[in-house]
């Protein structure tokens, strides 16, 4: 009789964006505003959804900003939230990264899924 054990880790909770880009504070941001494209946020909602500190986030902060990979959409109340800006060509093929990345994933786990064990 086989028993097969799994041991789920910290990786295995990563999404293939992060697997493959790596996981850094950056990577881990992009990531978040990624998977929840359709929604806005605060950055205090941004840094704790990533992850990511506060200072460490306010560096970052600027070069999504300079680079207009994040637009603010909003003010609530004394927050501004903001969003991927999805009109950036950048952004456009980070998003088409990030589908191909989780389609090439899903194709792997599918074919795992498919092995038949020797006994």
């Amino acid at each position: 009789m086989n028993i097969k054990i799994v041991i789920m880790t910290k990786e295995s909770e990563l999404s293939s964006f992060i697997l493959v880009m790596g996981n850094t504070p950056f990577v881990r941001v992009v990531d978040f505003l990624l998977e929840n494209r359709p929604f806005d946020y605060s950055k205090t909602q941004i840094a704790k959804n990533s992850e990511v500190g506060w200072s460490t986030l306010h560096g970052i902060w600027k070069v999504l900003k300079k680079t207009q990979i994040v637009k603010q959409t909003r003010t609530v109340g004394k927050s501004q939230m903001y969003k991927l800006n999805e009109e950036n060509p950048v952004v456009r093929k980070l998003i088409e990264l990030d589908a191909k990345i989780t389609e090439l994933y899903a194709d792997k786990v599918a074919e795992e899924e498919l092995k038949v064990p020797i006994l």
